[in-house]
Parts: structure tokens; sequence; C-alpha cells
């Protein structure tokens, strides 16, 4: 379970190394695609100046693992606490309506997330594996999607419906979709979510996901 200890290390140095910037023992997605970027060992300094070198000084970088201790010199400009969880026997089930989204969606993506704001998301982020979305009167209304891809593991994220549409279990739907293909590929669907969305962390829970450890996501400048 190491991997899912660093899971952005583990994506970047693993299987989404094709859309990663690296520099010694740091790596970062492209920014295009995520703001997320990792170091090898959190708790080595020396990891954290090959980090300062690649994003460059001044720049941002979002890390996010079980516990964190920046160096001094770099400064922390936001962040949240969050926690992970993972559906160990959590199946999914495919779902009539949910629709693979692509380039030509990316308009109503963005415009989706922008209201309903389910966490770091760039123009690119769709590049990085399936995402679904159900449509009412031919508008994108839900999504979800797959993000970090580790050994074994495929996270769930982006998962988002119209303010107009909750409470109607499009969010349980289209997580059990890209479960469902997840699990096709014999991995292990997990995701992150942040502690303060308690209806969020009570849903993945209702759907058999199970908290496996506190995560921090902090934002940080680059000295």
């Amino acid at each position: 379970m190491e991997a899912l200890d660093n899971p952005v290390w583990a994506a970047l140095s693993g299987p989404q190394a094709a859309h990663a910037d690296r520099l010694g023992r740091a790596a970062r997605f492209d920014p295009e695609i995520s703001p997320f970027a990792a170091v090898d060992d959190p708790t080595d300094p020396q990891a954290w100046q090959d980090l300062a070198k690649l994003v460059g000084p001044g720049s941002m970088a979002l890390v996010a693992a079980p516990a964190v201790a920046l160096p001094p010199e770099w400064t922390v400009t936001g962040g949240a606490p969050g926690v992970q969880l993972v559906g160990h026997d959590y199946q999914g089930e495919p779902d009539p309506e949910a629709q693979l989204l692509g380039a030509d969606d990316l308009p109503e993506i963005l415009d989706l997330v922008a209201r309903t704001r389910p966490g770091p998301f760039r123009e690119r982020t769709v590049t990085l594996g399936a995402y679904l979305g159900i449509r009412r009167d031919g508008e994108l209304v839900a999504m979800a999607g797959e993000r970090m891809r580790l050994p074994g593991h495929t996270e769930i994220s982006a998962v988002c419906t119209d303010q107009a549409h909750r409470g109607t279990g499009l969010a349980t739907r289209l997580i059990a979709a890209v479960a469902a293909g997840i699990r096709a590929r014999g991995e292990v669907p997990f995701l992150h979510a942040a502690v303060e969305n308690a209806g969020a962390v009570r849903l993945y829970e209702r759907l058999g996901f199970e908290q496996r450890t506190p995560m921090q996501f902090i934002a940080a400048t680059a000295p």
C-alpha cells in the first residue's frame, strides 16, 4: 500500500510518467493538466530542493501526502485537510446513460467545474483518464472521472453535480460507472475528499469505500 501513502509521486513515477515533468527526486504534472507535484521522500530536504528547481522561484505547487512538513523556505499559501478512501470491495456498475466525455465537451466540462468546484481541474485534466457525464435536456449536469493512476489503483475525481440536479443519485451512478471501468482493468478505485466536505465522505462510505488515512493538501510557493 506504499503507493497510496505518496499517490502523486507514485502516479508521476509510474503509470502517468508520460504526463510528468521530472528533476532528480521531484516531479510534477504538466501544469495544463494538474497543479499537483510531489517528491519521492517528503521528509528529505534535498528532495524539496529538487522540486523548487523544477517549478521555479515563486511558483506554486500543490502537494498531497498523509504527513507533509515543508521546509521553512517554502511559503504555504493555502490547502485543506483531507481523507483518502479506498474501495477494496467496491465493484461499481456501468450506467447506460453515462457518456464518455472528450475534447469537444471541454467548454461544458469547465463550466460545470466552475459552478460546482469539485477540486483542481485544468484544461487538459480530461487527458488523464476516462471522464463520464450525464446530460439533461442536452446539458451536462453531472460528471466524474479518473485522475491519478498508481500501480494497481486509480483515483476517482471531479465528482460534481449541478445544483439543480443534486439529490437525484447522479453522483452515485457516475462513481459506480467510473469504478466499473477501473475494475475492468483489474485495479482498485480510491478517492480523496476534503474533511470539510462531510456529505461527500458519507456518500463514499455508504457506497463501500473505507477511510484509509488522513491526507494533507497544501498549496505552497517555492523559494
